[in-house]
């Protein structure tokens, strides 16, 4: 059984309700199919019903189990569009303004899931970074004792010997452009979290940089230096070290040269960027030229599941990232 089986097995375990709120996007109706038909998950679809119907009828795509709901004609839409203005009053957020906003699938669907009409929801295929995540941070807020959110994907590797049998989170890949030693050491935290509640095994978190152990004195190796510090200080009973290079993170042999003692080198499973730049490229490099699975960007730090996707993204890949949602939000029960 791949990873995506397995985590598609673990969400069949208690069945939550994620929201789709790209319903005019094929890709998002194929998606809700599989998922749907493979009965991992139920599946909320916003927009309009007779176009989303009429898409789906003319893809032969059974969505019939799936609720579709228009915000506009919806039972709910004064109850969330109040309670948002309650939200943000403080922020200057009149009435009219909250009934304005609500009306757009994604606060709609961040509504539901704040009110606890859904359990998660998965946006981005035809929307940016920022429009999924504005209302996110505006709406459900950041997780208790979190204290910033950051984006990861997790990297399956076929054929791989490295890290758990070619699986790895990369982090933060996809949000923070030049976090700081002890953004860096909260991202490691959070992004530990994920691996043990997604793969089901001890992380091994890799504070990576160009640098190890002092090979090399900069700013940059710095920064790795103090957040590797802060972190062991913050989670102590953490499997981590730092600073190390990729190589060193990851092959065996040479942690025994670069790293020797090091309880993390050589068998690495979480993978920390010093920043956006290296973790975009890393993904992207591994992605494509080891033709590994990616599914991301995910979201943690948030206070209730959402994830955002690739513009690029497929139906599998949204349908994969529906599975992933669900066993989120099993865990935050």
């Amino acid at each position: 059984m791949n990873f995506i089986e397995s985590i598609k097995e673990k969400a069949k375990n208690e069945i939550k309700n994620i929201i789709l709120p790209e319903g005019n996007d094929i890709r998002t109706l194929k998606a809700a199919s599989i998922a749907l038909k493979e009965a991992y998950a139920n599946i909320t679809i916003l927009g309009n019903k007779n176009e989303i119907e009429k898409m789906a009828k003319e893809n032969n795509l059974d969505i019939s189990k799936a609720t579709i709901i228009n915000p506009l004609e919806s039972e709910k839409y004064n109850e969330y569009v109040n309670a948002f203005y309650e939200l943000r009053k403080a922020k200057g957020m009149t009435l009219e303004q909250a009934e304005d906003i609500i009306r757009d699938e994604t606060y709609f669907g961040m509504m539901m899931v704040k009110q606890g009409d859904g359990d998660g929801l998965v946006s981005g295929a035809c929307h940016s970074t920022s429009d999924t995540l504005r209302p996110a941070l505006q709406i459900l807020k950041t997780a208790p004792g979190t204290k910033l959110v950051s984006a990861f994907f997790i990297m399956v590797v076929p054929n791989c010997e490295y890290g758990e049998n070619g699986i790895f989170i990369f982090s933060d890949s996809g949000l923070n452009e030049y976090p700081d030693a002890d953004a860096l050491s909260e991202i490691a935290i959070s992004s530990a979290k994920s691996f043990e509640q997604l793969v089901g095994k001890e992380p091994k978190v890799a504070m990576l940089s160009y640098s190890t152990y002092g090979s090399a004195h900069s700013p940059l190796a710095d920064k790795v230096i103090e957040a590797t510090k802060l972190l062991k200080q913050k989670a102590p009973d953490l499997i981590c070290d730092g600073e190390l290079q990729l190589d060193a993170a990851i092959i065996p042999e040479i942690a025994q040269s670069k790293a020797p003692g090091s309880p993390v080198a050589g068998q690495a499973n979480t993978l920390i960027f010093p920043d956006l730049d290296a973790g975009n490229i890393g993904y992207k490099l591994v992605q494509r030229l080891a033709k590994a699975e990616a599914y991301g960007p995910l979201c943690q730090g948030i206070a209730k599941p959402v994830n955002d996707l690739s513009r690029g993204c497929s139906a599998e890949d949204i349908a994969g990232v529906i599975a992933i949602t669900a066993v989120q939000a099993q865990n935050q029960n």
